[in-house]
């Protein structure tokens, strides 16, 4: 059985080695400490097997693994959701969204066990206001535009779902609150979604979440003419201490593609970087979304 996506288990492996080469142990005695076959240490490290969360747990013990946070974020990695519960099995915690997972597809969930442990998020969008800012309203009016005919219920829960993500920009424990960096195409704020009344809310709502210390927002307006971020939205998540774990999400109608090729990195990385630039600063972006919403621009 296979433990969360090919790139998770990648960077799950690459982690592993380097904390096994820290110890200055070999991958066969890394097996021998934890009773395994070498292979499996080998296919654990290379991403061609998965580790179920006692597996790292094992090799993070075998390697003096202390830190809390590194644990629990590779432990994500594999997997196992650390913000709740214990499943009684593997010791690994379960967080809020194992209980959408009936309702969720795969990749969202994946999508937001890695948002969960990010420090930052970087992202791009074009069309809709990004989901960690949206209002109640607002994300029940996208929903709706995304799915065929959906029932109430299933609207109800994934609306939920959308207002449950947000947690991580106001988060005390078990690490600081995400840093959100989001760069808005002026036809994210101008594109009517729901009613002129919702987005007229959620407007509002962008400048009182823009005035949180750990956000900036910063608007393209449509005077600046084609940017490099006109081909589609993206997010760029990074975590704790390791940057080789950061990886770019890009989202199709149907399914979520992970980049973790440095190359694509980097590449998404600079153009975020000259996307930010060519943008409007944070302040002179929240005038701008300000004049939006009083109808002066």
């Amino acid at each position: 059985m296979r433990y969360g996506p090919a790139v998770r288990r990648r960077k799950l492996g690459a982690e592993l080695r380097r904390q096994r080469e820290l110890t200055g142990m070999t991958s066969r005695q890394a097996a021998d400490v934890v009773g395994w076959h070498q292979s499996k240490v080998s296919r654990i490290e290379t991403g061609s097997s998965g580790a179920k969360p006692s597996d790292v747990a094992r090799l993070l013990d075998a390697y003096r693994v202390a830190d809390p946070e590194l644990r629990a974020l590779l432990g994500a990695l594999c997997g196992a959701d650390t913000t709740g519960p214990g499943d009684g099995r593997t010791g690994a915690r379960r967080g809020w969204w194992y209980a959408y997972r009936d309702l969720l597809p795969s990749a969202y969930l994946d999508f937001i066990s890695l948002e969960s442990e990010a420090s930052r998020s970087r992202t791009l969008e074009t069309t809709v206001v990004p989901g960690l800012l949206q209002t109640p309203e607002y994300a029940r009016a996208v929903t709706r535009a995304a799915l065929a005919d959906p029932p109430d219920h299933q609207v109800d829960e994934l609306v939920r779902v959308r207002m449950a993500r947000q947690a991580v920009l106001h988060r005390e424990q078990p690490g600081k609150p995400l840093e959100l960096c989001a760069v808005l195409d002026e036809a994210v704020l101008r594109h009517e979604v729901g009613s002129p009344e919702v987005m007229a809310g959620q407007l509002g709502h962008l400048l009182t979440t823009a005035a949180l210390p750990n956000v900036r927002l910063h608007v393209l307006p449509f005077s600046r003419g084609n940017h490099i971020g006109i081909t589609g939205p993206f997010v760029i998540f990074s975590f704790p201490r390791i940057a080789d774990l950061d990886v770019v999400v890009l989202d199709h109608l149907t399914s979520s593609l992970y980049l973790e090729r440095k190359e694509d990195l980097r590449a998404y990385a600079s153009a975020f970087a000259i996307l930010r630039a060519h943008a409007l600063p944070h302040e002179k972006s929240l005038d701008y979304i300000a004049g939006i919403h009083h109808g002066t621009q």
